[in-house]
């Protein structure tokens, strides 16, 4: 061959933080070391692979086309060296979630992955919709879990469980023994609901169609915790995936309130980048948390608001 594994994981890693002397220190290699291998890579096939400006190296149409090849290919041989010494095959898993999922389910979830595979290494980035995506894309990831709706042509979005949102107040709030709310309730009330670009803000707002512009939006705060703070405090109404309410409801901190004409209900995702390698780690994750509802002690299964989806990956 006319290259090495030692230029590849150098290309990648410059891809990957745009810069030589981080993905020097990723690799544990001198700055100069790794600008002469990457400078050697390209020369031996007459290309460039980056346009440099100043420090910072972006991929080029022709890095752009080889970066999920040389990734695909390095993973791979990762696999087979863990392979030969007799290691477990499932290795390192980089998993993005967005907030109620990496908050509520995604942990448990781990911990399973993680005693069913001794000495596995799992990176678990929580974020929205959006963010995940972003990282996803950029191969920063091996799998998103996602709330959120989207296409896009580089991701395979699969169907993994339902959910729905719920409607809740402070148990003092005027609405509190409302019964139903009708559409002049929902315009009349104050709103703490989580920031555009999440898939929680993405049900809410289509749920809301109609009513959407009329509707008083007090706070948008990123944090499951803090909207449930502020409504517990009397700001307002929330709306949340019932995931995250089950506790609240059941100590009676805060309080279900019934909706009519509304559908708050949604799925949530497995993304994955279709040209990136699908190892036994990213399989095996998967259905782990196909498994999820029915596991030992988790809330979601004692909503019944997420239903398991048999499918396989595809």
């Amino acid at each position: 061959m006319r290259y090495s594994l030692r230029q590849l994981e150098v290309f990648l890693a410059t891809a990957l933080t745009e810069n030589i002397t981080r993905a020097a220190e990723q690799l544990n290699m001198s700055q100069s070391a790794a600008s002469g291998a990457l400078k050697e890579l390209e020369q031996q096939f007459s290309i460039t692979l980056f346009d440099r400006t100043g420090k910072r190296l972006r991929l080029n149409e022709h890095g752009r086309v080889l970066l999920p090849r040389v990734q695909n290919f390095l993973e791979q041989g990762r696999a087979l060296e863990q392979t030969f010494a007799r290691h477990s095959e499932v290795g390192e898993l980089r998993v993005g979630a967005t907030l109620t999922i990496g908050n509520y389910m995604a942990v448990p979830i781990m911990a399973r992955y993680l005693q069913q595979q001794p000495g596995a290494r799992v990176e678990l980035d929580v974020a929205n919709t959006a963010q995940v995506t972003d990282a996803l894309l950029r191969f920063r990831l091996d799998i998103g879990l996602v709330e959120g709706e989207l296409q896009h042509p580089d991701l395979e979005v699969l169907p993994w469980c339902d959910d729905e949102l719920a409607v809740f107040c402070a148990p003092d709030h005027p609405l509190a023994a409302a019964g139903v709310l009708d559409d002049a309730a929902l315009e009349a009330a104050d709103w703490i609901v989580r920031e555009r670009g999440s898939g929680t803000r993405q049900t809410f707002d289509r749920a809301m169609h109609g009513l959407l512009p009329r509707l008083n939006i007090l706070l948008e705060l990123q944090h499951t915790e803090a909207i449930k703070r502020a409504v517990e405090a009397g700001m307002g109404l929330g709306c949340l995936s019932r995931v995250t309410l089950v506790d609240a409801f059941r100590r009676g901190s805060l309080v279900p309130l019934t909706v009519t004409g509304r559908d708050f209900h949604r799925h949530f995702y497995f993304i994955l980048h279709r040209q990136k390698y699908r190892g036994q780690a990213v399989l095996r994750w998967m259905e782990l948390c196909r498994q999820f509802p029915a596991m030992p002690g988790g809330d979601v299964a004692s909503t019944g608001q997420l239903a398991h989806d048999g499918g396989r990956p595809n």
